[in-house]
């Protein structure tokens, strides 16, 4: 069997590693780019639902929001009908960061597509979709505190 998930593995850990150098100026590091990309496009998200969309837990979500709200990029507000509910928002600064992040992530999407037909592209695209979709099956079970069966 050929080790699919070990090329995506060097993929995404290339990629992280060029976005957290690039971002240092930003005072982005090890990741955080991530939750501050998803509460721009998500304005009002919770932690837990932060937590999900980037397939971390709870705790790293935790700290990463932390050193975004010491930074000056997003702030959590207080829901309206809830007290309990923190929503999180971007700030001005966090707001004037997001294009930057958007135009690395079209750059490295352009450059890891290069020569790619638009078919091609379709596919690998919806093939990873269906790979994801896979994990997450067994994510959403260990998170859960089960064990899977090899």
């Amino acid at each position: 069997m050929k080790e699919i998930l070990r090329e995506i593995g060097m993929i995404a850990r290339a990629l992280d590693s060029i976005s957290n150098i690039e971002f240092q100026e930003y005072d982005l590091t090890k990741g955080q780019y991530l939750y501050l990309v998803r509460i721009c496009e998500n304005p009002g998200i919770i932690q837990g639902k932060l937590a999900e969309m980037i397939k971390v837990d709870r705790t790293t979500t935790a700290h990463a929001i932390k050193k975004l709200e010491r930074n000056g990029l997003i702030e959590k507000r207080e829901d309206e009908h809830n007290k309990k509910i923190k929503k999180l928002f971007a700030t001005e600064k966090g707001e004037n960061i997001y294009p930057y992040i958007k135009r690395e992530n079209d750059y490295s999407n352009s450059v890891a597509l290069e020569g790619f037909s638009e078919s091609e592209i379709e596919t690998v695209f919806h093939l990873l979709q269906r790979v994801r979709k896979n994990v997450e099956k067994d994510w959403e079970h260990v998170k859960k505190g089960n064990k899977r069966d090899y």
